[in-house]
């Protein structure tokens, strides 16, 4: 699947590659730090390809955010919340224990920030703080993975 993300990535005229990375960095399991180095391999500077990587990722945590939030609202209007299936309840156990910025910032070793963030939101969290911690997480990750891919691509360039 990489090699064919980077195939679309690398197919896209140069000065529009960019934008091919800001897609590819919306997509659950790609993300920031997948499309920083699908960028970078593709022959982006690290310069545009991890921002573009970064930017695509949190527009499309935006998305899934403010609609989990829209939901939430509309789903607890004056009732309870339904009980959660075990992974949901794991999920909230994780929530309680580490907060909003540490489910945030771990949180994409287990699960994409997109539905990371939806659930959280869902939990009862607060909208603007999912948002700043995702953030922030979704541009440690990118910056990480866009560095680690850029000297791995130095290393085998002088090899």
């Amino acid at each position: 699947m990489l090699d064919q993300l980077q195939s679309f990535a690398e197919s896209l005229p140069a000065a529009v590659q960019w934008l091919g990375i800001i897609l590819l960095g919306a997509i659950p399991f790609v993300e920031s730090y997948l499309g920083s180095v699908i960028g970078i391999v593709a022959g982006l500077s690290p310069w545009v390809a991890i921002p573009a990587a970064i930017v695509g990722n949190v527009i499309s945590m935006l998305a899934f955010v403010f609609t989990a939030h829209g939901v939430r609202q509309a789903a607890t209007k004056g009732r309870e919340a339904p009980a959660l299936s075990p992974r949901r309840q794991r999920l909230k156990e994780r929530f309680d224990r580490y907060g909003v910025a540490g489910v945030s910032l771990l949180g994409q070793l287990v699960l994409p920030s997109q539905i990371t963030s939806a659930a959280i939101v869902g939990f009862g969290a607060s909208r603007n703080a999912v948002i700043l911690w995702q953030t922030i997480s979704i541009i440690l990750w990118g910056v990480l993975f866009g560095v680690l891919a850029m000297l791995g691509v130095n290393i085998i360039g002088r090899a």
